[in-house]
């Protein structure tokens, strides 16, 4: 019997949630593979804030996997991918692929890319045979938040009055990083479904540095994490600084929320940041790799100060 790959329902839910976990915490070793991102919930909150980019796989009306498709303005990624353990190298990934493919060549995206298991040639060989290629490592860095006061001189998006503003100025910083790179998006679906806030810089230029962050159970940061899926410093003269800055505005929100961990992403071509990162007392905890499709570099440079996280 075919599988038939359709667009997610909200009845689906709990089923592809469990298959995600069981998933990864089947691949990852974990002796009880539900207990996997804890109370983090990626799969209702991506649902929630997009449900047109959500699909399923199912055979016989039982569900054998979902795909997760984003979209940040000229970049789009893929994921989470994850099918039922006993499905594994049945094709099953391979046609869940093939919508989001399709959604991607709809929006005319200049760049595509996705983050895989670096040491699994089985996931590089996979994405592969859609045209992207595996560049470099991503790592997903943690600190624990600072106990010292922070007198970073920050906001919230969601304390500002002109909100869509600010939202279009953002826009505009992260277009100086890559043509058309757009996260706006993500900052609404944080903004509306509450599922954290977005962090801010500004000086007499207007916004310097921003972040989107989750935290909170059913966020994908859940409990106890200041999860920063996308965070940029505007470039230019002094983007080192801003990007200083900026992780000690997300660290002093994880202060003000009691939050324990900042966790945040950055690939390996921006040389600058991870180093930043390092200093500043972030550690690799998941180590993969970005995979890209359209361009080899994308905005993975060494003066790009840019956080994120295609999981």
């Amino acid at each position: 019997m075919s599988e038939l790959v359709r667009p997610m329902r909200e009845s689906d839910l709990d089923e592809a949630d469990r298959i995600f976990r069981l998933a990864f915490g089947t691949f990852i070793g974990l002796p009880n593979p539900a207990d996997f991102a804890g109370d983090a919930d990626y799969v209702r909150s991506r649902f929630a804030a997009f449900p047109d980019r959500a699909f399923v796989a199912e055979r016989g009306g039982a569900i054998l996997g979902s795909i997760f498709a984003a979209r940040w303005g000229s970049f789009a990624f893929l994921g989470p991918v994850t099918t039922r353990p006993d499905v594994w190298d049945q094709g099953v990934a391979k046609r869940l692929l093939e919508p989001v493919m399709e959604r991607f060549s709809a929006w005319r995206v200049s760049l595509a890319g996705l983050y895989t298991f670096a040491q699994s040639a089985k996931h590089v060989s996979l994405y592969a045979k859609f045209g992207f290629w595996p560049r470099m490592l991503t790592a997903i860095m943690a600190r624990p938040v600072s106990q010292r006061p922070n007198d970073v001189r920050a906001t919230r998006l969601s304390r500002v009055t002109d909100a869509e503003d600010v939202i279009d100025a953002c826009g505009r910083l992260t277009s100086g990083i890559y043509p058309g790179l757009d996260v706006a998006d993500e900052i609404r679906a944080v903004k509306r479904l509450k599922l954290g806030d977005t962090v801010l810089l500004a000086d007499d230029a207007g916004i310097e540095a921003f972040a989107v962050c989750h935290w909170g159970a059913g966020s994908e940061g859940g409990s106890g994490t200041c999860y920063v899926k996308f965070g940029a410093a505007r470039p230019g003269l002094g983007a080192h600084e801003r990007f200083a800055r900026l992780l000690a505005a997300c660290d002093a929100v994880a202060q003000a929320e009691s939050l324990h961990t900042v966790l945040a992403g950055v690939n390996a071509g921006r040389e600058q940041a991870w180093r930043t990162m390092a200093a500043a007392g972030f550690r690799t905890a998941i180590q993969g790799v970005a995979m890209l499709k359209g361009e080899p570099e994308g905005y993975n440079r060494p003066d790009v100060f840019a956080l994120d996280d295609w999981r």
